[in-house]
């Protein structure tokens, strides 16, 4: 169990931390409870990081909306692309992004999901990944270029 956990909880902070964002390890640590606990109901071991993937991102999105982060900022007040602190410029526009916006981008984009997979993994249409991924693109471009 040692070993697992060694190397599901980077996994599991890869994609929890930039959709739950501060509170990315309380996400992390409940993946790891709920993969721990569902453990034998996974029947394919191979399947294991599609299956660890699902749970992180459902886990992040439910930790975010918990700490009632789910209502977008004002985008207009993002740092100008030449700020030395661009990583942190990075967090901030996330955090000004939705959970349900923040996972369609994390899925599609760190991940490098498509729409169907992402879609599937989320529970939801793929017209509405998309429509997601494209209102969270276009609020994270406006960011930059006001």
């Amino acid at each position: 169990m040692n070993e697992l956990l060694d190397v599901l909880t980077p996994y599991a902070g890869r994609i929890c931390t930039p959709i739950a964002l501060a509170d990315g390890p309380d996400a992390v640590q409940e993946t790891l409870v709920a993969v721990f606990r569902g453990l034998r109901s996974l029947k394919e071991p191979a399947a294991l990081y599609g299956w660890v993937r699902a749970i992180a991102c459902r886990e992040a999105v439910r930790v975010a909306r918990r700490t009632a982060r789910s209502v977008p900022a004002d985008l207009t007040t993002v740092p100008q692309r030449g700020d030395p602190h661009l990583a942190s410029d990075i967090g901030d526009t996330l955090a000004r992004l939705s959970p349900e916006h923040r996972a369609v981008l994390v899925l599609r984009d760190v991940e490098g999901l498509d729409e169907q997979s992402a879609a599937a993994l989320l529970g939801l249409r793929v017209g509405t990944v998309k429509s997601r991924l494209h209102r969270a693109r276009d609020s994270f471009r406006k960011a930059w270029t006001s």
